[in-house]
């Protein structure tokens, strides 16, 4: 995987591909042509493509809510 989430960190690829496992779970269709029928090899297919694409929300409101400075990317198919 050599796509952006994998040069940013190892953690997000492996976050953004488990968003993408649970789209497809609940019954997305693979954006890669896959003889694979499990979602989390098809996502991390997809990541590894470059299909997905994702923002990660910024904002200062989490860090003077006190709260932790994580992610949640949003994924965009």
């Amino acid at each position: 995987m050599e796509e952006l989430a994998v040069r940013e960190s190892k953690y997000r690829a492996v976050h953004v591909a488990a968003r993408r496992a649970r789209q497809l779970q609940s019954g997305s269709s693979p954006i890669v042509p896959t003889r694979s029928t499990k979602a989390v090899r098809i996502a991390q297919d997809e990541l590894q493509a470059g299909l997905i694409h994702y923002i990660v929300p910024e904002g200062p409101s989490r860090k003077e809510q006190g709260l932790p400075t994580g992610y949640t990317p949003i994924l965009h198919t």
